[in-house]
């Protein structure tokens, strides 16, 4: 799967999810796109999962149509110590995910 980590996370995190194609959005050069305009690309692009710690982003954009699937974190910040024990539970998610569909990971 090709696999998008949101820049408001850690860079370190691709190395948890090594199962994968992992990119981040500054790798990508995507760094700052407001995430309407950032979803799009993430489709034209061909990404298959889409993963955040934005739980807003599901309120903040019509997701109607958007054939990405979208992991949302929960952790008490972004920093990789937090992420890091969400490993196996992310994985997981990004094994059974279908297009179009969201799946919350963490507490």
């Amino acid at each position: 799967m090709r696999v998008l980590l949101d820049e408001c996370l850690p860079r370190r995190l691709k190395r948890e999810l090594s199962d994968h194609q992992v990119y981040t959005v500054p790798e990508m050069g995507w760094a700052g796109v407001k995430n309407g305009a950032l979803l799009r690309l993430i489709q034209d692009a061909a990404f298959d999962v889409f993963v955040t710690i934005d739980g807003n982003l599901t309120y903040q954009q019509n997701l109607r149509g958007v054939s990405l699937a979208i992991v949302v974190l929960s952790a008490p910040d972004n920093t990789i110590e937090s992420l890091r024990p969400l490993a196996p539970a992310i994985l997981a998610a990004i094994h059974g995910i279908s297009a179009g569909e969201i799946i919350p990971v963490g507490r």
